[in-house]
């Protein structure tokens, strides 16, 4: 366990093969592991005879190969995007060509948080555009199983979970992961949208949560509390850095993760970045100007 959190790092994958999750799920994990990605990429595909396949993952030649193996035979009728991270979507192309299905996302990158208009973060699909947009709620249907789309921005804006009725589990994309905590850069990253939306999944009454990295999720609700009590955490460090003088981010990081690698802390920077953003928007920090990385922060009350 960190910071409260119960993770769990105890994921077998096979690269380049079909493993059996449950009776409608099978997982492809891509060869793309790293310290953002764990041991890579899942690609979900649902169904028996006609599937949906969620997240077809990074454009490699590879996972391509080995996804479009495992559903020989079988009719692929929906491509599902979580969210248009270069990890997640780029392959959907290459499938979509090779299988006649059509895509279903909420929409472009950024296109949940229009006021940030062109300006998102590295790592970002640019070329996915959805065939069918799917707002919160959406119901998406196909031979033995059903989804509900839940609008869950926060690490992206456009980023979408998928509940499957039928076995009472949440795709969570990167919404909620086992191995690790989410990133949440800004500008298309919004630690209020987050925390919105880890509220979200509380009241629902989901027995499971297959993450797109890592093992799934058993005990889901205890999980976002976790995780919520995490990011609150994160928030009470910053005052108290505040209180203690130091008033640049770069410098709260090396306080805040000191036991995080140090080749992390950029990323760690972004994270607490969206903390700052979130505080200053509801008056508990004030800095000058638009909050950035290079801004020096004060105590708003």
């Amino acid at each position: 366990m960190s910071n409260g959190i119960p993770f769990n790092k105890d994921d077998d994958v096979d690269y380049g093969s079909a493993q059996t999750m449950s009776p409608l799920v099978r997982r492809v994990v891509a060869e793309n592991p790293g310290p953002f990605t764990f041991k890579g990429t899942g690609t979900f595909i649902v169904g028996d005879d006609n599937v949906a396949i969620i997240d077809p993952g990074p454009a490699l030649d590879g996972h391509i190969e080995a996804t479009l193996k495992a559903v020989e035979g079988r009719t692929v009728s929906h491509i599902l995007v979580t969210h248009t991270h270069m990890d997640h979507s780029p392959a959907a192309a290459a499938i979509k060509e090779q299988t006649g299905a059509q895509t279903w996302g909420f929409g472009p990158h950024g296109s949940g948080r229009p006021e940030a208009g062109g300006m998102v973060e590295e790592g970002a699909d640019h070329n996915f555009k959805p065939d069918h947009k799917l707002r919160h709620g959406d119901i998406v249907e196909g031979d033995g199983w059903t989804f509900e789309a839940l609008h869950t921005p926060g690490h992206t804006s456009n980023h979408i979970c998928f509940a499957l009725k039928e076995e009472k589990t949440v795709f969570t994309g990167d919404h909620i992961m086992g191995w690790s905590t989410t990133i949440v850069a800004p500008p298309d990253g919004d630690m209020q949208a987050y925390m919105r939306s880890l509220d979200l999944m509380l009241p629902r009454d989901d027995v499971l949560y297959r993450p797109c990295h890592g093992p799934a999720i058993e005990n889901p609700e205890d999980f976002v509390r976790s995780y919520i009590a995490h990011r609150e955490a994160r928030n009470d460090q910053i005052i108290s850095c505040l209180k203690d003088g130091i008033q640049g981010i770069p410098e709260m990081v090396e306080t805040m993760y000191a036991d995080v690698p140090a080749f992390l802390h950029p990323a760690a920077q972004r994270s607490v970045l969206s903390h700052m953003v979130h505080l200053t928007e509801i008056g508990e920090v004030r800095c000058d100007g638009i909050p950035t990385l290079k801004s020096e922060y004060r105590l708003g009350k």
